[in-house]
């Protein structure tokens, strides 16, 4: 069978170990390494060591990424393969190992890389994935806050649209102080609200204990903190998504939304 790459490295990567394969005209050589980065920065060096100029390993998990970024460093030309794939591909003996088995397809030229983008979109895909869940922690906290509430008889959420919104909150703190005075609630609500004090005032009527007033404080506190985590992360995939692309108005909008940037 022809040889495509005459100097190739197939990785076999777990969490804690890395098993490598070099093949080239002179040598075939198996080596394992650990994980941290020293031994990851000692693996990169066996392998510039035997001149290897491609590198394909196994897309199993997250631990491919740190391998993936120091051989991009080093500009080598570094293959992520599905490891369903490599199964696929037939001829395998069982007394091979699977570094050797990626590292002999890599040299023949019989792996199909996963697309990778660049680092950039990397970063920025990262950033958004967490910034999503976020969205999400914060979303599952207002839920939970609801839940004080319905237990306390409190039915705020039939009546406002977002209980922790610019009126919410002010309810909210009446409620935490446990100072509520229903003859205040047009001074302490808001916008389209303002219309509705009657059935606020219905649904205010329950009976909040010290422990409930405790957790409400306890949920605003954390609400309040993940907003500030989410305005940060947005922050930053802002200023990284301007040199690509100016933002739109509705772009714009869904990151304000996202960052809980709401009345």
């Amino acid at each position: 069978m022809q040889v495509v790459h005459e100097r190739c490295c197939g990785l076999d990567v777990h969490k804690k170990k890395v098993v490598g394969c070099v093949i080239t005209p002179e040598i075939k050589e198996i080596r394992t390494f650990g994980t941290m980065t020293d031994d990851l920065e000692s693996l990169i060096k066996w392998i510039l060591g035997h001149e290897c100029t491609h590198v394909a390993m196994e897309s199993t998990g997250v631990f491919w990424k740190p391998i993936f970024n120091l051989l991009e460093d080093r500009d080598l030309e570094a293959l992520v393969v599905n490891a369903q794939h490599i199964k696929q591909v037939p001829g395998r003996k069982t007394d091979v190992r699977d570094a050797e088995w990626i590292a002999d397809l890599l040299r023949h030229g019989l792996l199909k890389g996963s697309y990778i983008p660049d680092r950039n979109q990397r970063e920025l895909r990262e950033l958004v994935r967490y910034r999503k869940s976020l969205v999400r922690e914060r979303a599952n906290e207002v839920n939970r806050l609801q839940k004080v509430l319905e237990g306390a008889n409190i039915k705020l959420a039939s009546v406002a649209s977002d209980v922790v919104g610019v009126s919410g909150r002010a309810i909210l703190t009446e409620l935490i102080g446990g100072k509520m005075d229903e003859s205040r609630l047009k001074e302490i609500v808001k916008g389209r609200l303002r219309n509705k004090t009657a059935e606020l005032k219905r649904a205010l009527h329950g009976v909040v204990r010290p422990h409930q007033q405790m957790m409400l404080a306890v949920q605003l506190r954390h609400i309040d903190h993940l907003d500030e985590l989410i305005e940060e992360v947005s922050a930053e995939i802002e200023q990284r998504m301007r040199p690509l692309t100016k933002i739109s108005g509705e772009s714009r909008r869904y990151l304000e939304l996202a960052s809980g940037r709401r009345n």
